[in-house]
């Protein structure tokens, strides 16, 4: 299921049907329209879709779920009115399951730990603090971590949500000391050359909304000599 099924202007779709579409996000891409007017993932989209079946007019496009801008790795889009309430369902009933791929150069002090926080968000710098205990304003947040791969200088990590929280696997791995490579944000002590941050939503699992088939889809890492020696 991982195979690229069209990569042009740089848009990687991973999976397309009737009534979903799957790509893998680089990095620097907007999922959705905001402030800065950058033309967002969504546009690129409905224009690959117009083209592809030569629709006229606007074509129709559901967002999902939202990636972190410097994150890369798989997002979903529904196609369909029919089908994008019931992958909201999905979500809000956690019947989906997210695995994400992240580099750390301090290893967490355990191999596997699940990770629970209380997050608060700042709006006004766009980033979100983890506390132990909660606080006013604060939203629960749970994630399960383990160690895959030892690098030369870094240590692959493979996540999973139990929550979806603003810039959560971000603040979380931060605030045991380990911070995703290249998130100056979050307490990295430099940036990655493409102003990306070293973490990938690698895998996708979840019933199909509409034909009820059973979906495993993984996107190709990004290429990276690093990324390339987590294979």
């Amino acid at each position: 299921m991982s195979k690229v099924l069209s990569n042009k202007d740089n848009l990687q779709v991973i999976y397309e049907d009737n009534h979903i579409i799957v790509v893998n996000k680089r990095a620097g891409d907007l999922v959705q329209g905001d402030k800065t007017g950058d033309k967002p993932l969504s546009d690129v989209i409905k224009n690959y879709i117009a083209e592809k079946y030569n629709k006229p007019g606007n074509v129709y496009l559901g967002t999902v779920h939202r990636l972190d801008r410097p994150t890369t790795g798989l997002v979903i889009f529904s196609k369909t009115s029919k089908a994008l309430p019931r992958l909201n369902k999905l979500f809000v009933s956690k019947d989906i399951s997210k695995t994400y791929w992240a580099l750390v150069k301090n290893k967490p002090e355990k191999e596997a730990d699940t990770l629970i926080h209380w997050l608060k968000k700042n709006p006004k710098n766009n980033k979100s603090t983890a506390y132990i205990k909660e606080v006013p304003d604060s939203k629960k947040a749970i994630l399960h971590y383990k160690i895959i791969k030892k690098l030369d200088n870094y240590y692959l990590l493979e996540v999973n949500l139990e929550t979806g929280r603003h810039h959560q696997i971000r603040s979380q791995l931060s605030s045991i000391g380990s911070p995703i490579k290249g998130d100056l944000k979050y307490g990295f002590d430099r940036s990655n050359k493409d102003a990306s941050i070293s973490l990938h939503a690698r895998n996708i699992q979840f019933t199909h909304p509409v034909s009820k088939d059973e979906l495993n889809i993984t996107a190709p890492l990004p290429k990276d000599p690093i990324w390339d020696a987590c294979l």
